[in-house]
């Protein structure tokens, strides 16, 4: 199995045309230039120019892979603005393309080994948060249940190993939207796959403790609590790790917590003693050939590189660090992915979307 990566690539067109009349047939642009084409900078919105489609209104649409937007950030506890991430993130795609798409580190054109299609933005409340997560869930549960395209190079390669109904299922990118996304993606993963295991790359934990007997019910849905959540429900295995933790904890008990939620713990001045193959291989033992939901926060990266983010925090891994570490998870048997909390109020105009850069999307394909 090798991975497929969706990442920031220079775009370079080239400008030769067959002309498929005689040229005094046609009208003056079809003439002189041939067919309209979109540049890196213009045409309508969508992740890297693919093509693109409203998927929960279409039935018709078939994709190996979905990009999908999940605009959700009223369960943030600092900075909000997640809810234009998929926007700005696909504003930052710009500049790759199928035409341009060949990685020179993967040795691949993604975006020639399977049908990826842009399903667009899951239209979600931001006044009513419970709302909003059955919102999630359904979205992410519909298109999961589509049939695959069926492209040559990932028929018949996946899941039929690790889906608990045999049939092989699409893999959702997803694109956020405030780390609480991952609650109700877990929960449709969790219908096809059983427990999912889960490569957390992020500045936090995301294990707080839910707030017994707080405020209201609905209270204990945060960025902060939603693996606890999905611990209650059962939805995730007990091999999941996190990568790039750095934040500051009320004491040892919380990491005891952690450890209890299923988690094993790599600290982002971890890659100073073992170096990234170090954390390769940490990673890939923990996780084995369980079901795997790779969930990216952009804070994972050091906020000198990556500004927009709602709650930034020091000393980082560099942008080339991260891509290193997530090509050498290859191979393993993701079910999906995201990248979450990207919020571009922050980045202060300096660089549009420096995060596009960094961005590397991985699911498997055969």
């Amino acid at each position: 199995m090798r991975f497929l990566t969706l990442a920031a690539i220079p775009l370079v067109y080239a400008h030769q045309h067959v002309l498929t009349e005689p040229e005094s047939q046609q009208e003056p642009w079809a003439a002189k230039y041939g067919p309209q084409a979109d540049l890196s900078f213009s045409g309508p919105l969508s992740y890297s120019h693919l093509p693109y489609a409203r998927c929960l209104d279409d039935t018709s649409a078939t994709f190996d892979i979905a990009i999908l937007g999940m605009p959700f950030d009223t369960a943030t506890s600092y900075r909000p603005g997640a809810r234009f991430g998929p926007f700005a993130i696909r504003s930052g795609s710009r500049r790759q393309s199928a035409r341009g798409g060949y990685a020179l580190n993967w040795m691949t054109n993604p975006y020639l080994s399977a049908k990826i299609l842009d399903c667009g933005d899951v239209p979600i409340s931001p006044y009513d948060n419970a709302l909003a997560v059955d919102q999630m869930t359904t979205a992410y549960t519909t298109l999961l249940n589509r049939p695959i395209n069926g492209s040559a190079d990932v028929q018949g390669a996946r899941t039929g190993k690790m889906a608990k109904d045999g049939v092989d299922h699409p893999r959702i990118v997803t694109l956020g939207g405030d780390h609480t996304i991952v609650w109700p993606i877990l929960r449709s993963l969790h219908q096809v796959y059983g427990p999912i295991s889960v490569i957390h790359f992020d500045a936090h934990i995301d294990t707080w403790p839910t707030l017994e007997g707080g405020l209201s019910e609905q209270s204990r849905v945060t960025h902060g609590t939603f693996f606890t959540l999905a611990f209650e429900e059962g939805l995730m295995s007990n091999s999941s790790i996190h990568a790039g933790i750095r934040n500051k904890l009320q004491g040892p008990e919380l990491i005891e917590h952690d450890e209890a939620v299923g988690f094993d713990l790599i600290m982002a001045d971890d890659i100073d003693d073992f170096g990234t193959d170090g954390l390769i291989k940490q990673i890939r033992e923990r996780v084995g050939n369980s079901p795997v939901y790779l969930s990216f926060d952009i804070d994972t990266i050091d906020p000198g590189q990556a500004p927009a983010t709602g709650t930034p925090e020091p000393a980082g891994w560099t942008s080339r660090e991260t891509k290193r570490i997530l090509r050498g998870l290859a191979g393993l048997n993701f079910v999906g992915a995201d990248i979450v909390e990207v919020a571009p109020a922050y980045d202060n105009g300096k660089n549009p979307l420096a995060i596009q850069a960094i961005l590397l999307l991985t699911v498997t394909r055969s």
